[in-house]
């Protein structure tokens, strides 16, 4: 099916909230519009489908969300020929009550059935009335789905979806559903056929990542994974994200040391150093078992680089409790920390716990918390003052680099480096030297070399394109002071 003729092509604009699964549905969600014959809106022109891949994980989504359909409204009157269509988490948590309170949207859509979009698209066009369809399973794996991939150099790869966890401060189980895997076979295809495209970083997606296998029966299938990762040709950085710590094994981590293309960077949720806490939460493991693996880990790479995320103010935390993640804290020497206040999710346990947690002492104690991470970050950060690095140049990472005519990437380990200027292309690698160090970002006033890729080609190949794809980070989200949010970086 196609959506239009040549003389009436229908231009879409896809917006996006949420943790990286979501940006990659987003990439299919584009993929399944061009596939069906619209295409992009050029930047800062309305678009006549805006489809809303939406997050329920913060307590003013439906807030955002509706917001943000309002001021669509006067376009959609004038317009009638715009179609709006909102999926993703809260659409299927909330289902009809979007129509309702926004009866100008053509289409809603869940997460088990992004395919539908074109299609649901057409029908709300030919019918002149809104589209609801929520699936309550999922009805084909997303990555079956035709994709327009955001970079041409890294990639997100979905290896699973669902959670089988029952964390009392996350709905993204009841909305994503059980975990379901894909076949190695089917994922090592998909890789190779990235690389044969350019792409040389892959990131493997999960809600759990590291449980992958749970559904056929193997519970050392995500290290297998890993190493089969480095057995493809041409694919020279693998991450993923994110792991949980209770199922995070020994067999995973000596995958990580003895693969030379898996990275020795690891994003491990903490949550809280309390194990009343972790008990609340529902976190399957307590504070000493995370400070072992993250022991082991070291012990097995010295140079892994660690981030975390931790939430202050959960219900009943005392000070003695979050005195409790400050020492994991300072044990971990994490490089990096997401750092998010609690806030009512509505629809999870924690919603209607006793002994909510005043505004201003979660406050209070975010404040402490950040700052004695950015003093640990940085403390770490100048470690890497005169090492020599291997830096993935990206696009889009720097936000003063239009100014300062510098280049950014990122280091083997994930850490951001500012790179002086160098005849270098998205994609490309460059061998720095790095002489100095901020909390959240290194600077390399050396390029000592700079090696040409097929990334780098394949990059350049795509700016002859008419319209080129705007940039993604690679593999996390960009490096700053953490803020004072409440959206996770996935849902570990």
């Amino acid at each position: 099916m196609t959506a239009t003729t040549q003389e009436s092509t229908r231009t879409y604009e896809v917006r996006t909230y949420g943790c990286q699964m979501n940006v990659h549905d987003s990439e299919r969600l584009s993929g399944l519009l061009e596939d069906a014959g619209y295409v992009r809106a050029p930047e800062g022109e309305p678009a006549d489908v805006v489809v809303f891949n939406t997050c329920a994980v913060r307590e003013n989504a439906d807030n955002r969300l509706y917001g943000n359909l309002g001021h669509l409204r006067p376009r959609k009157l004038s317009n009638p020929g715009m179609q709006i269509a909102v999926g993703g988490c809260l659409a299927q948590k909330d289902q009809g009550e979007i129509v309702r309170r926004a009866p100008w949207v053509d289409v809603v859509f869940g997460t088990h059935n992004i395919g539908s979009l074109p299609v649901l698209l057409e029908r709300a066009r030919i019918a002149e009335e809104a589209q609801v369809e929520i699936k309550e399973s999922l009805e084909t794996f997303p990555s079956t789905l035709p994709t327009k991939r955001e970079s041409a150099y890294a990639a997100w790869v979905a290896i699973s979806v669902g959670c089988n966890n029952t964390c009392t401060f996350c709905i993204v189980p009841a909305l994503r559903g059980k975990e379901k895997d894909r076949r190695p076979g089917d994922i090592l295809s998909e890789i190779r056929t990235l690389v044969d495209q350019g792409v040389l970083e892959i990131t493997l997606l999960g809600q759990n990542v590291n449980t992958y296998g749970v559904e056929f029966g193997d519970r050392l299938a995500f290290g297998k994974l890993l190493r089969s990762c480095g057995s493809v040709d041409g694919l020279e950085r693998v991450r993923f994200t994110s792991p949980h710590p209770a199922a995070f094994t020994d067999d995973v981590i000596a995958a990580m040391a003895e693969t030379p293309n898996v990275m020795h960077q690891l994003h491990m949720p903490l949550q809280s150093g309390s194990d009343r806490i972790l008990k609340a939460m529902r976190r399957s493991y307590r504070a000493e078992r995370y400070l072992g693996i993250i022991e082991r880990v070291r012990a097995a790479m010295p140079d892994a680089a660690i981030s975390t995320d931790i939430i202050v103010g959960f219900p009943g935390e005392t000070e003695d409790d979050f005195q409790g993640t400050l020492d994991v804290v300072r044990a971990a020497r994490f490089a990096n920390a997401f750092t998010f206040q609690y806030s009512i999710r509505p629809g999870t346990p924690a919603a209607t716990m006793p002994d909510q947690i005043p505004k201003a002492v979660v406050q209070e104690r975010y404040e402490r918390l950040v700052a004695l991470q950015e003093e640990i970050a940085w403390a770490e950060n100048k470690a890497q003052v005169g090492k020599v690095l291997e830096v993935l140049i990206a696009e889009g990472e720097g936000r003063k680099d239009g100014a300062t005519h510098r280049l950014s990437g990122r280091a083997p380990d994930n850490r951001l480096v500012h790179l002086a200027p160098a005849d270098a292309r998205p994609g490309d690698m460059a061998t720095v030297e790095v002489t100095y160090a901020a909390p959240h970002h290194l600077v390399a006033d050396k390029v000592l070399t700079v090696r040409r890729t097929r990334a780098g080609d394949a990059w350049q190949n795509r700016q002859s394109q008419p319209s080129a794809p705007a940039a993604v980070n690679l593999g996390m989200p960009s490096i700053g002071r953490p803020a004072a949010t409440t959206e996770p970086l996935a849902c570990s």
